[in-house]
């Protein structure tokens, strides 16, 4: 295992770092005594936890507003916009009984036992090329009447979905926080893909199917009556439905997006080049974007789960319509936990943990892995912390090998993941769509979240014994 050390920060830490870090873990207390004590909604708990930090590690006051502004914009861009593509193709899903052929085909050709096992590995499918909360939302029905019909209990169908859509999507590339770091640091994507893959297998399993067990028992939690803006206890197909889509049209349906992102990934690495890419590759990059893979994901939709099933377009606007109410709770919440974590980065608490980050005199994994922690406890974000914990090691890189490189990659990858809480969009994301409580929430999704990031880190330094 190599043991390369980082040189002396240039900058070294000094009392405002510190004072921005107690700032930072004092609005975080903050955000959690108002929800969890003073039973305060979350969205305006979120905006007064950012107004305290803002204002406490003297950011200037228009800064402080556009901060948040700019963060509840930058996730709203990104996510906001896939919830409500995601529930509409979910609401169709449901009614025209899309949904409960995909569940009774799962109940009826896999055990019980087998169940949380049979869904990692769906999930790890889809979220092979898929961003978390696109693969979160369309798996969603599907999780949720599993949990119903089978008579588990919800952790126990959810944990394993979850930990396959997030080990994938922190993990392996075609996912934006790998091919971030693997440019930064010149890894081979060949062989980062291969040992993330090698990686990623025990972690989904130790993580998803056999955590599950003891997260069903800390959270005993039924499957919510309302997820996603579907009635989770009235889904039978609707009355007007003539003819149920097949399991084979409701299967393609829901991986159409899926086999999108991935043509994208596929020409991207065909065709490399970026500055003159050829007509082909333009073609796929634009429908392989999220956006525009989920758009034309909801217009299939409207075809295989809406007029082939005998819904009017009158019928079709309805559902649509209806789909999109429920969760703009839902797309505040995640809007405003973007913001708090815009307030972090434009406080500089980021940039504090990083100051004193590249001053520790240890090994280049362990660092990489560290610092990603650090700054995904920080910031709330798993992108910034590898890209920036990926900026950091970056000098170091150069002299590692090919094989180490790729490993370095996947260290920063695992500490990218570590403890999502309040500060996550995703935490809100995972507890809004579940109807969990912010104390369940962590119970079960941060819980697993660190797990995950134990667990690859430490399969990271098992395989740098063995990998040249």
């Amino acid at each position: 295992m190599q043991s390369l050390l980082l040189p002396a920060a240039a900058e070294p830490w000094n009392g405002h770092d510190t004072q921005l870090v107690v700032v930072a873990a004092i609005g975080i207390a903050l955000i959690v005594f108002l929800i969890v004590k003073l039973k305060l909604h979350p969205f305006l708990s979120l905006v007064l936890g950012s107004a305290f930090v803002g204002l406490a590690s003297g950011v200037e006051l228009g800064k402080v507003i556009s901060n948040f502004e700019d963060g509840v914009g930058g996730t709203l861009k990104e996510v906001g916009l896939l919830i409500a593509l995601g529930a509409m193709l979910g609401k169709l899903l449901a009614d025209s009984g899309g949904a409960n052929r995909v569940v009774d085909t799962l109940l009826g050709k896999v055990s019980p036992k087998v169940l949380p096992w049979a869904m990692a590995l769906v999930a790890a499918i889809i979220g092979l090329p898929m961003f978390f909360e696109i693969g979160l939302v369309l798996l969603l029905p599907v999780i949720v009447l599993v949990s119903q019909r089978s008579g588990r209990k919800l952790m126990r169908v959810a944990i394993p979905a979850l930990a396959g859509l997030s080990v994938l999507h922190g993990l392996v590339p075609p996912h934006p926080g790998p091919l971030v770091a693997i440019a930064s640091l010149n890894a081979p994507l060949g062989i980062t893909l291969a040992l993330g893959l090698l990686i990623a297998i025990p972690t989904v399993i130790i993580c998803g199917p056999l955590f599950a067990i003891y997260a069903a028992r800390w959270v005993p939690v039924d499957a919510p009556k309302v997820a996603g803006g579907i009635d989770t206890e009235h889904t039978q197909a609707d009355p007007d439905v003539k003819r149920q889509p097949t399991f084979l049209v409701t299967l393609l349906t829901i991986v159409f997006p899926v086999v999108l992102m991935l043509l994208k990934t596929v020409v991207d690495i065909v065709d490399p080049n970026s500055k003159n890419p050829s007509a082909a590759r333009v073609f796929f990059d634009f429908i392989g974007e999220p956006l525009v893979a989920m758009t034309l994901a909801v217009l299939l939709a409207l075809v295989t789960f809406g007029y082939a099933v005998g819904f009017t377009g009158a019928k079709i606007g309805t559902k649509i319509g209806a789909s999109v109410g429920p969760i703009a709770a839902v797309i505040l919440i995640v809007g405003a936990g973007g913001g708090f974590k815009q307030t972090l980065i434009g406080a500089g608490v980021g940039d504090a943990v990083a100051k004193w980050a590249t001053g520790a005199n240890i090994s280049v994994l362990v660092l990489g892995f560290l610092i990603a922690v650090a700054i995904r406890l920080a910031t709330g974000s798993a992108t910034v912390a590898t890209v920036t914990a990926a900026g950091i090691v970056a000098p170091l890189a150069s002299s590692l090998s090919p094989g180490h490189a790729g490993l370095l990659v996947l260290a920063v990858g695992a500490g990218s993941l570590f403890l999502s809480h309040v500060n996550d969009a995703g935490f809100w994301l995972v507890k809004e769509l579940f109807g969990l409580t912010v104390g369940q929430t962590f119970k079960t999704w941060s819980v697993m979240e660190t797990l995950i990031s134990v667990v690859g880190f430490a399969l990271v330094m098992v395989l740098s014994v063995v990998v040249p």
